[in-house]
Parts: structure tokens; sequence; C-alpha cells
């Protein structure tokens, strides 16, 4: 079964949460769309997070968090995010990067 949580409008909807909860019982969490100007907040176990470049399945370590290639990714952004959430005792994610994600320079 596939879910997909798909926004229609700008700002905070509660995207990253919903992701969050569904998250739970899921192989896969995609992000699609946005840069390091979006920020999904997630309250858990670890503590309060705010995800910037991050899929919201990174808190799971069965997960395979994929950034696609609608995501507006500025690496060293994100590895300041995964450096941030394992410092804080998260499980380093497992993270794919699809080879069409738009790089920034």
């Amino acid at each position: 079964m596939v879910k997909a949580i798909v926004g229609a409008n700008w700002g905070d909807e509660g995207k990253g949460k919903i992701t969050d909860v569904l998250a739970a019982n899921s192989d896969m969490v995609i992000r699609f769309q946005g840069g390091s100007n979006a920020g999904h907040t997630i309250i858990n176990n670890y503590g309060r997070f705010a995800l910037h470049q991050l899929p919201s399945g990174v808190f799971y370590d069965n997960i395979t968090n994929i950034i696609g290639n609608g995501v507006a990714l500025d690496i060293p952004e994100l590895i300041k995010e995964i450096d941030e959430v394992v410092k804080r005792g998260v499980p380093k994610p497992n993270i794919v990067v699809s080879e069409r994600t738009q790089v920034l320079m």
C-alpha cells in the first residue's frame, strides 16, 4: 500500500508531523519537494527537531529515506542536519539521494 502526503498550500500544513506518525509503519519516506527553507517540526522521544533537508522518517532506523528530484538540495546543510540529529542520539539515518535531485551550487 502507498500513502502520499501532499500539501496544497504554502507554509505549515502539518505534512512533516503526519509523515512522522505514518513512518512508524513504513518502509520508505520520500521527500519530493522544497528546499532548506522548509521546516518540519517533529517532537518525539529524542526531543524536538526542525528538519529542513531531511525527510521526516529519519527517526526510524528501519526506514529508507529518499531525497527525490523535486528537492533543492543544499549538501552542506544536509550534512549539518544529519550531524545535528546524530549528536542528539538519533541513529544515523539511511538516506538515498536521487541522481535527479537538484543540487544547489
